[in-house]
This record gives structure tokens, sequence and C-alpha cells, in this order.
């Protein structure tokens, strides 16, 4: 076997060796915000569950839903949910081998990035 010196050198690349990239925070958010809607779907279905309940039990979810800290939880997951469309389509598009160039990837995760800052704020308006 070679003489390999494993002192020098890192095991694993880390994130702190590599440059940010947009195409690198828009993909850790798709993922993180997967996991996101699937908490805010669970407490949805909570909601729902407690309205099924009883009266008292669905006014309890229903404060804490239309709490302060609920509201941010809501919007947060609606934000999740516009983010992870607008990029999911952006993922359909790169099935295609269509925009993996890096200033045309870069250009769309910026607009993937704004439309669902945007979209949110247009659904939060119109309801």
């Amino acid at each position: 076997m070679a003489d390999v010196n494993r002192g020098e050198r890192p095991l694993s690349p880390h994130l702190s060796i590599y440059r940010w990239q947009v195409s690198m925070f828009t993909s850790m958010t798709h993922r993180i915000t997967g996991v996101g809607l699937t908490l805010g779907a669970v407490l949805v279905v909570w909601w729902f569950l407690a309205a099924s309940t009883s009266a008292e039990y669905f006014e309890f979810a229903d404060k804490v839903l239309t709490s302060w800290f609920g509201s941010m939880i809501l919007i947060g997951s609606l934000w999740a949910l516009c983010f992870h469309f607008l990029n999911g389509i952006r993922h359909l598009i790169w099935d295609t081998s269509r925009g993996l160039e890096r200033e045309t990837a870069q250009k769309t995760g910026i607009a993937v990035l704004i439309g669902s800052v945007a979209l949110t704020a247009v659904t939060l308006f119109v309801i």
C-alpha cells in the first residue's frame, strides 16, 4: 500500500473550504424547506383534528396557531411552500438539461429567492 500522509489532509471536504454560491444555498434551503413543510402540515392536521375533537380543544389549537408565534410559523411555512414550489420547477427545467450554465443557474437561483418572497407577500396580501 502506498505511504499516504493522512495527518495533513482532511478526510472529507467541509463547507468551510467551498466558496458559497447561490445554487449551493438554494440546494440546502430546498432540503430544509421540504422538512419544514412536513412540520407545517403536521400543525394543520393537528388543527383539523382539534376541530373534530371538541370545541374546547379546537379553541386551544386555534389560539396557538393564531398567536404571534403560530402566525410566524404559518407565514414561514407559506414561504417554504412558495420556495419549494419555485425551486422544484427550476429542478424540473434542469432535468431537461437546460439552464445548467453557471450564470443561468445563478440568475434562476436569485429569481427563485425573490419570487418566493414576492409570492408569499402577494398571498398574504390577498388573504
